[in-house]
This record gives structure tokens, C-alpha cells and sequence, in this order.
């Protein structure tokens, strides 16, 4: 049970890097007023760039090694430059230690699911990839919240959030204690010798394609209720239903896949379009709210199906670094997403704030369609060999 608390509090931690800075962005020019907005921009995109390569050096390095102390260095990494940044009074000091931590994260964020994939086999692997996806947006919420009530008594508190590395760094202990599960004889992944890179390719895009089609409700939430003149606080309702949304289906995944099978992302993306379509046409705040929770809902299937996959098509010594190569299209997806918005914007000549959602809506139906075509293929369906395992 520690063993499994251990894995858990590792997944709560993955996402946690950028929320202490959200909720202060607007304080902070008070705090600091000779700076400028690139500088204090520059404490969330800094840490977020420096992600993706620690996160494909971690999957990396975990090849054929004990991945445990690989956990323990990043956590330790993660957890002291969180508490600095409790103690630094400069912009150039909290950039400093900012960027440290996103090279902690980023060798964290791919032990959260490769832990799960060393130590679990078969459907108890699905069902604990499930939690896991679940665990980690249950934490972005209620981070996000309590982030936003300490931001209210005092600007450094909301760094706090960045300690709880130091909880995952004491149980990862006891992971040393247990040896990982052996794979099954009759195991997938016992038939590579090396990574499968085009499925892994495939894989690569379709996940970066679908985080990049969700985060319009992150990065254009708060301008869609401005221009339907909603009071502001209810983007950050929309946005918290929406991680909300995203952690349900990872509490039943496995029942999920039993029922849709080869038609999982198929209607999974329906969802997601049709989350998209409420929020770009209505106006209520109902139906916004449905919006929110379709789209959600339909990532949240999607997310932890996708990680099992990169499992599946690599050796057990080499899946953290399949997983990782994976992963690591979340966090470009979120870097590129408003910049593709933008530029679509510029190209068609619309500027509503309706665009990013009908935009990826249309976007996402096409997929959908090509998902419908092609539903037993390994990346845009479920095929043959995954049901065998």
C-alpha cells in the first residue's frame, strides 16, 4: 500500500509546475514594478521550455537503470527550488530557481506513469494509469484553488504548493523496498526488442494534437466570458470543471475500454467537439459549464489510453523513455497553442473570441471522421493485438 501511496503522490505532483505563479502574474508587476511584462512572463514559459528536454533525458535515462533514484534526484531537485523560491525577493532570483524546477519536473513527469507501467501488468496497469491521470488533475484543481486563496494573504505563499515534491521525495523511498512486477509471459511489450517508432510517431502527433484541441478552454476561457459579459470569476469555474472532467473517466478507464473498444476515440473526440461547439455558440452559463465538462470528458478518456499504448509498443527496460517521448507533446502542445490560434486568426481574418473553439471544433471532427475510417488502427483505434495482452 506505502508503494502504491508513493506512486500516487508522484502523479499528484506532475502538473504542478506554473500554478504558484498564475494566480500572483497580475500582482506581480506591483511587487516588482521596474520589470518588465517579458520577465514575468518569462517565470512560467522559462520552466515549461526547459520540461521537454529533462522530460526526454529522464525516459532516457531510465533505460536498463534503477528508476527510483533517477525519482529521487528530480524530486529533490523540485522540492529545494520550490522552497527557494519561498525566500528570493528578486524577479531575477525567482526566474533563476523557476527554471530549476521545470529541470526537476521534467525529470519527475515521465517517472509519474513509468512508475505504474514498471510496477503494474495488464488491466491493473490500465485501471492505475487511469488513477493516475485522475490524481494528477484532482491536484491541479485544488492546487489551483488554494494557490488563488494564499495569493489573497501574501505573494510568496502560493510557492508552498512547490513543497509538496518534498511528501513524494520521503515515500519514494519504499519503492526500493518492493521489486517492480514481472511482465507476463504473454505481454506485448515482451515481443520488441527495441521501441516501435512509428506507432510511437503516431502516437507523438495524436496526443499532441488533442492536448493542443482541449487547451483553447485554458488559454481563451477568460476572453469567451469577458465577451459575453459573464463576471471574470466564472472562467476559472469553467476552467477548474473542466480538470474536473478530465479526472472522471480515469476512476473506471478500464470499464470504459471494455464497452467502446475499437470506437473509444472516436467517441471520444465527438465529446470533444462537441464541448468546443457549446462553448463557441452559447452563451449561457449552463451550457458553457457542458461545454466544459464534454471536453473534459472526452480528454480524460483519450489521456491514459494513449500512455498505455506507449507502453505497449516498446520493452519493459525502454517504456519510460516511449512514455516520455509521449508526454513530452503536452507541454509543446502548450507552448505552440496560442501561437497556431494566432496564426489561423491572422490567416482567415477572425478575431471573435468564439474562434478557438469552433476553430478546433471543425479541426477535431475532422480527425474524428479520419478516427471513424481508420478505428482499428493501433493509434487512432483500439486494434487486435492491444485486446491480447
Amino acid at each position: 500500500m506505502v508503494v502504491l501511496l508513493a506512486i500516487w503522490s508522484v502523479s499528484a505532483i506532475a502538473s504542478l509546475p506554473g500554478l504558484a505563479i498564475s494566480p500572483i502574474l497580475g500582482d506581480l508587476n506591483k511587487v516588482f514594478p521596474k520589470v518588465t511584462d517579458l520577465e514575468i512572463q518569462m517565470l512560467t514559459s522559462l520552466p515549461s521550455l526547459l520540461i521537454i528536454p529533462f522530460v526526454l533525458l529522464s525516459g532516457k535515462l531510465s533505460e536498463g537503470r534503477d528508476q527510483s533514484r533517477i525519482l529521487a534526484v528530480g524530486l529533490s531537485i523540485f522540492f529545494l527550488s520550490g522552497v527557494a523560491c519561498l525566500f528570493l525577493r528578486s524577479i531575477v532570483g525567482l526566474i533563476v530557481a523557476s527554471c530549476i524546477l521545470g529541470i526537476g519536473a521534467g525529470m519527475v513527469i515521465p517517472l509519474s506513469t513509468g512508475l505504474v507501467v514498471e510496477y503494474f501488468t495488464g488491466d491493473w496497469r490500465v485501471r492505475q494509469l487511469g488513477y493516475s491521470s485522475a490524481i494528477n488533475n484532482l491536484t491541479l484543481v485544488l492546487a489551483t484553488i488554494l494557490t488563488g486563496y494564499l495569493a489573497d494573504v501574501d505573494w510568496h505563499l502560493p510557492f508552498l504548493v512547490y513543497t509538496l515534491p518534498g511528501v513524494a521525495l520521503m515515500l519514494s523511498f519504499f519503492l526500493r523496498r518492493r521489486r517492480p512486477a514481472p511482465e507476463p509471459a504473454q505481454s506485448i511489450q515482451l515481443r520488441h526488442r527495441r521501441i516501435d517508432t512509428r506507432k510511437l510517431a503516431g502516437l507523438m502527433l495524436f496526443y499532441f494534437f488533442v492536448t493542443y484541441a482541449v487547451l483553447a478552454i485554458v488559454y481563451y476561457a477568460s476572453f469567451l466570458v469577458d465577451d459575453y459579459h459573464i463576471r471574470s470569476s466564472f472562467s476559472g469555474v469553467l476552467i477548474a470543471l473542466f480538470f474536473l472532467a478530465i479526472m472522471l473517466p480515469g476512476l473506471y478507464i478500464d470499464r470504459i475500454i471494455r464497452r467502446l473498444k475499437s470506437w473509444v476515440n472516436f467517441v471520444s473526440l465527438l465529446s470533444v467537439a462537441a464541448g468546443l461547439v457549446c462553448l463557441g455558440i452559447f452563451r449561457s452559463e449552463a451550457m458553457l459549464v457542458v461545454g466544459a465538462l464534454l471536453t473534459g470528458y472526452g480528454y480524460g478518456i483519450m489521456q491514459p489510453v494513449i500512455y498505455d499504448k506507449a507502453a505497449t509498443i516498446a520493452p519493459p527496460q525502454s517504456a519510460t523513455l516511449a512514455l516520455s517521448c509521449v508526454m513530452a507533446m503536452n507541454y509543446l502542445a502548450v507552448m505552440v497553442c496560442p501561437f497556431v490560434v494566432d496564426l489561423f486568426r491572422k490567416l482567415l481574418h477572425i478575431h471573435g473570441e468564439h474562434f478557438p473553439f469552433l476553430f478546433n471544433a471543425v479541426l477535431v471532427l475532422v480527425v474524428a471522421v479520419i478516427t471513424w475510417r481508420w478505428r482499428r488502427n493501433f493509434t487512432l483505434g483500439l486494434d487486435e493485438a492491444y485486446y491480447k495482452e
